[in-house]
């Protein structure tokens, strides 16, 4: 699909897609792949400027050392030059904090979709009626029930139109199958459900 600066056409989004604390690994070029497929255009930042991790454990280490606000930079700076088109924000884990950042911050985001993470909300934040869709583990090491229901609570107090699903017995990352987290079926239920959402933005 040409990169333009129109307006998406319905059911076609220009997607940002942000990866986790692992870096961009293979399953996130994948999951950009498996969105192309469905027509959308996909732009696939690198924050970690190519540095990746086998682990969340060894993937924090790298997003501690280059920083919070130097991550932020980078994000923004990456989403710019598209941002006028009305993007569609996604992440995986950690990339879904960025996500979700950056579309709370921009008027023109047509919606945000979260694998594995979700992020602190800033008071006052306001959406009007942003479609949000959130996917996560059940239980989530990261993501605790207490946090989840104060997030969704927030979110919707911010104006948003909140969906979350929630994946019995599946690790942390379940979407990556070369991490120890992946389950396939919880992946796969995961990606119908997120195809299905975003075809409907």
């Amino acid at each position: 699909m040409p990169a333009t600066s129109e307006p998406a056409t319905s059911g076609v989004s220009t997607i940002v897609l942000f990866h986790s604390v692992c870096g961009l690994r293979p399953a996130v070029h994948a999951a950009a792949d498996r969105l192309r497929a469905a027509g959308h255009e996909v732009i696939v930042p690198d924050l970690f400027d190519g540095r990746t991790a086998d682990s969340v454990p060894d993937g924090i280490l790298i997003k501690d050392e280059i920083g919070k606000e130097e991550l932020l930079k980078r994000a923004i700076t990456a989403v710019a030059p598209y941002s006028e088109r009305g993007l569609v924000y996604a992440g995986f884990s950690f990339g879904g904090a960025v996500a979700q950042n950056l579309a709370l911050g921009d008027e023109k985001a047509r919606g945000l979709l979260l694998m594995h993470g979700t992020s602190d909300i800033a008071e006052g934040a306001a959406v009007d009626e942003l479609p949000v869709q959130l996917h996560v583990a059940d239980p989530d090491p990261f993501e605790p029930h207490d946090w989840l229901t104060a997030w969704y609570l927030q979110m919707r107090r911010a104006g948003a139109d909140v969906e979350v699903f929630r994946y019995a017995g599946a690790g942390h990352l379940f979407t990556d199958p070369g991490l120890p987290d992946y389950d396939a079926e919880a992946a796969e239920s995961a990606w119908k459900v997120a195809l299905g959402f975003l075809a409907e933005i």
